[in-house]
């Protein structure tokens, strides 16, 4: 049975004095607290229940007793550091690659999403020799200092335009980016940018070591690569000794419903060289997995350094690790994402049609945006009316967020147990919302109109 040790103010209070003032909470004005949660649901210390449509690292359901009955039974037995032999180990590497290209065999793992991009960052310049990163703009691959650095998506919030040594190529954003969905060939135009960036590069004596991106951006606003643009880029890469990451941290593990990774929506023909992934890995454990060939596994050997993760690829994440491909696998979660994702995107194309707000809806199985616009021709970006349909939203126990680099697009990521009538409930509640919206600026308007009017009169 949850329990509340503080009360609700006390807390805030407390988070106040002893967390860092940066580390910032959902629903800042307002913030929920949450003491326990199950599937696709999450309840207040009121008992309060919320519908939560962003919460990919639950990605098999929150508290699923599956998960957390591996996690205990093999906490009661044995947990160690991996310079034990352990059946666990190669038994989850064995069934994780399974899920992948064959020519992706080696795993290392380690303990979260940032972690697993930095170690990928640590194989690509290893293997390479060569030191400069190309990623999205918009992009956001991890926290730590090596990802920050290639992360547009925060260095833009500190008005820096330029990282150190690497660069950005335009996120291949067909609806608000470059080349949009009426440009003939998108895919290779996007690339191009990439081949005329690795051209300047080395016209001032740079090295590209690697090329990383999401499979889909999610920071970046819901962004769907066109199909062939990573087989175009990858081409561009290699062919200058670098090698293509491909960052699996949000939409991995089946949520685009089509494939189990996301990076597979560009077609059999494209196998990046190293993929991460983490968040959906552990259902909301602490562990994530660097996976990638033989030989960029080799080059690294070749360093001389010694590799060692204290807590990567212990027993008890493996076994939490093993639990939710199990999961995934006896529940049809894939195919749930599938399902109820084409049945989402059905119900949003409807809004669509009746709200102006809407200026676009993208997505892939349980990976979905909805683009907010003021004007539908100039695609400018409806920011503090995404904001209110947010904060409205939790008045109405929908868990939602808006993302993008104007934040005016509206998420969903929802744990992969997100039914039909989660759908219904989560649209209809946008609906009622965007109906009241437009009725408030119809209203708003008209007032303006009658003022003009009376003051020239006047």
């Amino acid at each position: 049975m949850a329990t509340e040790v503080f009360d609700k103010q006390k807390t805030i209070d407390l988070r106040k004095k002893y967390i860092g003032p940066s580390c910032k909470v959902f629903f800042n004005h307002d913030p929920i607290k949450i003491i326990r949660a199950r599937g696709q649901y999450m309840y207040s210390e009121k008992d309060e229940q919320y519908l939560d449509c962003i919460n990919n690292v639950a990605h098999v359901g929150h508290s699923h007793p599956e998960v957390v009955s591996a996690g205990t039974k093999q906490m009661e037995l044995l947990n160690t550091n991996s310079r034990f032999l352990h059946d666990n180990l190669v038994h989850y590497a064995q069934r994780l690659q399974a899920t992948l290209p064959e020519k992706l065999s080696v795993c290392y793992f380690v303990n979260s999403g940032s972690e697993a991009n930095d170690l990928a960052l640590r194989l690509a310049w290893q293997h390479t020799g060569h030191k400069d990163i190309i990623t999205l703009d918009n992009a956001y691959h991890g926290h730590v200092s090596s990802l920050i650095d290639i992360s547009p998506y925060k260095f833009h919030q500190l008005g820096q335009t330029e990282q150190s040594q690497h660069v950005h190529a335009p996120s291949p954003d067909i609806y608000r980016g470059k080349f949009r969905e009426d440009h003939p060939d998108p895919a290779t135009a996007y690339a191009d940018e990439v081949r005329d960036i690795i051209e300047k590069a080395h016209a001032k004596g740079h090295k590209i070591a690697a090329f990383i991106a999401e499979s889909l951006q999610s920071c970046g606003g819901q962004v769907i690569p066109p199909v062939g643009y990573f087989q175009k880029v990858a081409h561009h890469v290699r062919n200058v000794g670098g090698v293509f990451i491909a960052d699996e941290v949000q939409v991995g593990f089946g949520r685009v419903g089509s494939h189990f990774w996301a990076f597979q929506l560009q077609g059999d023909d494209f196998v990046p060289d190293i993929v991460t992934m983490g968040k959906p890995i552990g259902n909301g454990h602490p562990m994530s997995c660097v996976v990638t060939t033989r030989e960029v596994a080799e080059s690294f050997m070749s360093s001389g350094m010694e590799y060692f993760n204290t807590f990567g690829g212990n027993p008890v994440s493996c076994a939490i690790g093993m639990a939710v491909l199990d999961v995934i696998e006896k529940e049809d979660l894939q195919g749930n994402a599938l399902r109820v994702g084409k049945y989402l995107m059905e119900l949003l194309e409807k809004l669509k049609e009746k709200h102006p707000l809407i200026g676009d809806t993208r997505g892939c199985g349980l990976f979905v945006g909805v683009d907010l616009v003021k004007d539908r021709l100039k695609r400018t970006p409806a920011t503090a009316e995404a904001q209110d349909v947010i904060y409205r939203l939790k008045d109405q126990k929908i868990l939602l967020s808006a993302d993008g680099p104007h934040r005016n697009v509206l998420k969903f990521k929802p744990p992969m147990c997100f039914s039909r009538e989660d759908a219904d409930l989560a649209v209809g509640k946008i609906d009622h919302i965007l109906t009241g919206t437009h009725s408030r600026a119809k209203y708003s308007l008209n007032t303006r109109s009658q003022l003009v009017t009376f003051l020239a009169k006047l």
